[in-house]
């Protein structure tokens, strides 16, 4: 079982977290991944495919979602958490409930992505802590506000996540950031964010970016969600470009084959 010791977090080389959601109404693909067997080959897939580090949900945070209820989420997570983390590759649990968190870690996930940033359940802080596992932290708001500095909300919102890990004690080395495309924000607010995304580096964490098929891009290009695979690739290399250490993808391939093209342009590698 892959515990929190087996995950570092990447330095030089842009990492790719792979989406597994477990979900019957995720906005790109609900429903797809509910059976044991289909998320469990899903899983392979993207490990095949280059994944890093697998991501898992089982509640999803599309706008206007329905809440789940604790023991639903967990009732949908624990069929494949245990055979997916015995697949080798590292696995984060992406919730914003803190015993769904213990539970995950329990299991052996070796991080929790959090989309409220530790601020929506009051344990959350402590539970992090105390698997000593990794965290992200992303930027939310309820609702989108377009006369709101979006930078100067996504800075105090970071200062007040970090403020609640280190006062729980989660190691600043586990700590992650994630500005949170699309979570709460107009589309003009998410291409200022990605603009100045290496704005964020001022906070001393690695950041992570999670823009895959999401309604800025379709904003855009005039597509679908399921035809939005060229625009999901160059928001994230604008974010490695920029900063980011991760990116949170649907599709594994592509995203892992331009990464490993950037970071053989950013070593200055000679293929031969």
């Amino acid at each position: 079982m892959m515990k929190a010791a087996g995950y570092h977090l990447p330095t030089l080389r842009p990492h790719v977290m792979g989406i597994l959601n477990v979900t019957p109404d995720s906005f790109s693909d609900g429903g797809r991944h509910t059976m044991a067997g289909a998320a469990l080959a899903h899983a392979r897939a993207m490990i095949a495919e280059g994944a890093d580090i697998l991501d898992i949900g089982a509640e999803s945070t599309r706008p206007n979602s329905v809440p789940v209820a604790q023991e639903e989420e967990w009732a949908r997570l624990a069929p494949v958490l245990e055979d997916v983390i015995g697949l080798g590759t590292p696995v984060s649990v992406d919730t914003y409930k803190a015993e769904i968190a213990r539970r995950g870690c329990a299991a052996g996930a070796v991080l929790v992505n959090d989309v409220w940033g530790l601020q929506k359940d009051p344990a959350m802080a402590d539970a992090v802590a105390e698997a000593g596992v990794h965290v992200v932290m992303m930027h939310n708001r309820p609702e989108a506000d377009g006369g709101l500095d979006i930078l100067s909300d996504i800075d105090r919102f970071f200062e007040t996540s970090m403020e609640l890990a280190n006062r729980a004690g989660i190691a600043r080395e586990k700590q992650i950031l994630d500005p949170g495309f699309g979570f709460g924000k107009t589309i003009d607010q998410n291409f200022i964010i990605l603009n100045r995304f290496e704005t964020l580096k001022k906070h001393g964490l690695p950041l992570l970016a999670g823009a895959s098929r999401k309604r800025m891009i379709g904003a855009v290009l005039g597509t679908e969600i399921e035809d939005r695979l060229f625009g999901s690739i160059a928001v994230h290399m604008t974010a490695f470009v920029k900063g980011a250490a991760i990116v949170r993808a649907h599709d594994v391939r592509p995203h892992a084959q331009c990464a490993r093209m950037l970071e053989a342009t950013l070593l200055e590698r000679n293929p031969n």
